[in-house]
């Protein structure tokens, strides 16, 4: 099977030459795009996600030999999330090679964190098949090198980290308010307020409510910390 200029430039990019490259292709095809006769990556996403989780696993257990479960389990969801799959795929331009559907194409899907997410997640989980485990793991630790050493101590979900701070001063859970919405429809931009019961709120921006409702809580979180000092 040939593959496209475009298609042959991402395996330079991410340093894997596929012995079936069918496997890549699959891998790059989203639902929108599948038909009766051509499968989309989802079954490869679901694999992926799993050899991403255990080359993870093991990184930061060799990175940190002191650390305690309680201490690695934040720093692991903070490296397979979504979000982080979706970073990487920015890096290497899998946005530019991703094969949808016209509705998807329309609509923004290249820059969707989901589906960046779940791309990267599949072309893993192509390598793995087309090469085995140890070059899944090679791609992986090339493609995630920083950050594994840069990962934050503690690197809980924003969100979760200020729902607990509430409930351990007995307040209830932080609120999050959609104060606008701007923008294209297949590229809004959210501006939401995370508020506690005590006055305190922050406000943030992204492209999704997801990732506004995080940095809104991350900004709340900063603040009150700082204020309790």
């Amino acid at each position: 099977m040939k593959l496209s200029k475009e298609i042959s430039a991402f395996c330079d990019r991410i340093g894997h030459r596929f012995d079936r490259p069918e496997l890549l292709v699959r891998a790059l095809t989203h639902a929108s795009r599948s038909t009766a006769g051509r499968s989309d990556n989802q079954r490869l996403e679901f694999l992926g996600d799993r050899v991403l989780g255990l080359v993870m696993a093991e990184a930061l257990l060799e990175a940190d030999p002191q650390a305690r479960e309680g201490q690695l389990a934040p720093r692991y969801n903070a490296l397979v999330r979504k979000e982080t799959c979706a970073e990487v795929a920015r890096e290497i331009g899998l946005g530019d090679v991703l094969r949808l559907g016209r509705s998807e194409m329309l609509t923004g899907g290249r820059r969707k964190d989901a589906l960046l997410g779940d791309g990267m997640e599949a072309v893993i989980a192509a390598v793995y098949r087309d090469a085995g485990f140890e070059a899944a793991k090679a791609l992986i630790l090339r493609l995630w090198g920083k950050r594994i050493g840069a990962v934050e101590a503690d690197a809980r979900d924003p969100k979760t980290a200020l729902q607990e701070w509430a409930q351990a001063r007995g307040l209830p859970p932080p609120a999050y308010i959609e104060s606008a919405r701007s923008g294209p429809d297949h590229a809004p931009v959210f501006t939401i307020s995370a508020r506690l019961e005590t006055g305190a709120c922050a406000e943030a921006k992204a492209g999704s409510k997801r990732q506004a409702e995080q940095a809104a809580a991350k900004a709340l979180l900063a603040q009150v910390e700082s204020n309790h000092d």
